[in-house]
């Protein structure tokens, strides 16, 4: 039955196996209410037009008033209201949002600024807690310009107007209580950004460990490209048959356990579903004005790797849509290096080269830089852990991402990455690389020789190379065993063992010269 099902059909059943038990929006109330996004400690977003939303009784008058603008709407038939109000300037004055209906709600110390969406995976998810010698920073988090929002975690197969539990959603100041157990990348990000800029800045948390990135792109997405209704959306099936069995048990586990006088059984988990975390975690997050979105994803995909090159720049593009300020900057952090658990030596892991579907996942994420604007790719390479695919060190990675968001959403002059291939020369048995973002030159991180290098000839074997730098753009690769060489790979490894990086410090993304078959593009 479920084989002989067409990726209509497959949205069609994922779509009404829910459409009974999840409610895609909040029934009015007589109060006007907001969303609760507006609470007390709020940040709205400077430079553009701010969206500020709630429910009320459908037909009631609702006013807006905040910083000397005052803006009225009706309610609609569902009892959902909007207003925009017109552009505003940073500011850490702390003013007073004001909402009146039939009631009226003030909403204290509401400052304007940056606000940026700190999404992904476990990598996103990990705590300041468990970051590596985080005391030091958590004591000294208090900012009242530093500001905190955690989506609480829900999935949804429709989309939802507002959060799970909304009254457990709010603003928070950072401080140490809030920053222990706030996202270390988000935390550090918004750090280094709210140091730099100087305004008020409010980090959006939401992320789930685990997740792949189609469960974070929007159905319609995913419909839209044949490949994904090919290849995803069937796969959704097995999925939805698993949730059900596991919901039946638990439920059966639940009301045993409550006769016999037991706790209740946790609720299980069986499996993404396309598009359920959009639903619930992105969705009710509409339109809420932002400056951009970091993103920390990319391990649950490794194995699709090919796929992910356009999967990633198409979630991007429907983030962009579906928040309707332009083409935002979207700034993503590039795979650790990880030996997926196999507690090799470095002598083991360096022993010859190879293929590796993380470093297809690296080039996947690199090439959103290229065909869509304002993307930038944090480089990590030299702070993963070879035996945890959760590398503690996550202040280099929010900082490096600040440095992107500087630049790009702020057309900040400095560096903001490390050395970027950018093409290649032949001459007498060598290869010429040429470099951009080299500010000022390239250079070892550890002062030794240039590692990570390989170069193969027309048989496309690899061999470690020898690299040496040339001036302040070039590196020229050599291996005696390949006398007429026509490509060259760096770092392309699941833990690569390298050290180039640029006067600034900051390391060179791993990257291919070639384009032969990538190990993940299969048919």
């Amino acid at each position: 039955m479920f084989h002989s099902l067409t990726p209509s059909r497959v949205a069609r059943a994922l779509r009404s196996a829910f459409a009974g038990t999840v409610l895609a929006a909040v029934a009015a109330h007589a109060d006007v209410r907001l969303h609760p996004l507006f609470t007390e400690h709020t940040v709205l977003q400077q430079g553009k037009p701010v969206p500020v939303w709630g429910w009320a009784d459908p037909g009631e008058k609702v006013t807006v008033q905040f910083a000397g603008q005052t803006v009225s709407t009706v309610t609609d038939a569902g009892g959902r209201w909007s207003v925009k109000l017109k552009s505003l300037k940073a500011t850490a004055a702390s003013r007073t949002l004001q909402v009146t209906g039939k009631n009226t709600l003030n909403v204290g110390d509401v400052v304007v600024g940056e606000v940026w969406v700190c999404s992904g995976q476990s990598n996103m998810e990990w705590p300041m807690r468990a970051s590596a010698n985080p005391e030091a920073d958590i004591q000294s988090s208090a900012n009242p310009l530093l500001r905190l929002f955690t989506v609480q975690k829900a999935t949804s197969q429709l989309p939802l107007a507002n959060f799970n539990n909304p009254a457990n959603h709010s603003w928070s100041l950072s401080a140490p209580d809030s920053v222990r157990g706030f996202s270390a990348v988000a935390y550090y990000f918004g750090r280094d950004l709210q140091k730099s800029l100087g305004v008020p800045v409010g980090l959006i948390h939401t992320s789930w460990g685990g997740s792949p990135a189609e469960a974070w792109t929007s159905p319609a997405t995913l419909r839209e490209n044949h490949t994904y209704a090919r290849d995803i959306l069937p796969n959704s099936i097995n999925t939805l048959r698993n949730r059900k069995a596991a919901m039946a048990k638990w439920e059966a586990d639940r009301d045993t356990a409550v006769a016999a006088g037991k706790p209740a059984p946790g609720k299980p988990f069986a499996g993404w579903l396309p598009g359920d975390l959009y639903n619930a975690m992105i969705e009710p997050l509409l339109p809420y004005g932002i400056a951009g979105a970091i993103w920390y994803q990319g391990e649950s995909n490794a194995g699709r790797a090919w796929q992910y090159r356009s999967l990633f720049a198409d979630m991007i593009s429907d983030w962009r849509r579906a928040f309707g300020q332009g083409d935002f900057p979207f700034l993503a952090v590039q795979l650790a290096p990880w030996d997926k658990n196999r507690k090799r030596s470095l002598e083991d892991i360096t022993r010859e080269p190879g293929e590796s579907d993380w470093a297809e996942l690296r080039e996947a994420q690199n090439h959103a830089t290229r065909v869509l604007r304002n993307v930038g790719v944090a480089v990590i390479t030299d702070v993963g852990d070879k035996d945890d695919i959760h590398p503690t060190q996550k202040q280099p990675v929010g900082s490096r991402l600040a440095l992107l968001a500087l630049r790009i959403g702020h057309n900040r002059r400095g560096p903001a990455e490390g050395p970027v291939y950018s093409s290649l020369a032949k001459g007498d048995g060598k290869l010429i690389l040429n470099f951009n973002e080299t500010a000022g030159g390239l250079k070892s991180l550890d002062g030794a020789l240039l590692t990570g290098f390989a170069i193969a000839g027309e048989d496309r074997k690899w061999h470690w190379a020898k690299a040496e730098i040339r001036g302040a753009h070039q590196i020229v690769v050599s291996c005696p065993d390949v006398p007429k060489p026509v490509a060259v790979r760096y770092g392309w490894s699941d833990f690569p063992v390298v050290n180039l990086a640029n006067g600034a410090g900051l390391p060179a993304s791993p990257f291919r010269t070639d384009d032969w078959p990538a190990i993940t593009n299969k048919p």
